[in-house]
């Protein structure tokens, strides 16, 4: 059984950062996707930035420029840079992955963590 747990999250003053990381545990397929998702208040859980071993790394646009997706393999762990923070950003971010394929639809995503609240204030 695989598992997910996301760390680093908090409260800023919007123009700050955070670095968020997800320790990933359990899964042990060559080929994967990895991602940040995000969910706010009355929002549907969005897509915020993917990662996969084609390899290919895609963001959202709302965030291109401004957040970082990585993966440190040795210690299998997933990163999420977040720099210049906006109050938009505020909502609770979740960790995924898919495993066996480098393919991924969004909706392929359904192992999750218990995610990690950040608030951006003005």
């Amino acid at each position: 059984q695989g598992r997910l747990v996301e760390s680093g999250g908090g409260a800023v003053q919007a123009g700050g950062s955070l670095r968020l990381s997800c320790s990933i545990s359990g899964y042990s397929a060559k080929n994967y996707c990895l991602a940040w998702f995000r969910e706010a208040p009355g929002r549907e859980r969005e897509q915020v930035a993917r990662l996969t071993t084609q390899p290919l790394i895609t963001y959202r646009d709302s965030v291109k420029g401004r957040f970082t997706i990585s993966e440190d393999a040795a210690t299998n762990t997933l990163y999420l840079q977040m720099n210049n923070l906006r109050p938009e950003d505020t909502a609770m971010y979740y960790c995924s992955i898919v495993q066996g394929t480098h393919y991924c639809y969004t909706s392929d995503f359904r192992d999750w963590g218990q995610g990690t609240q950040v608030t951006v204030s003005p």
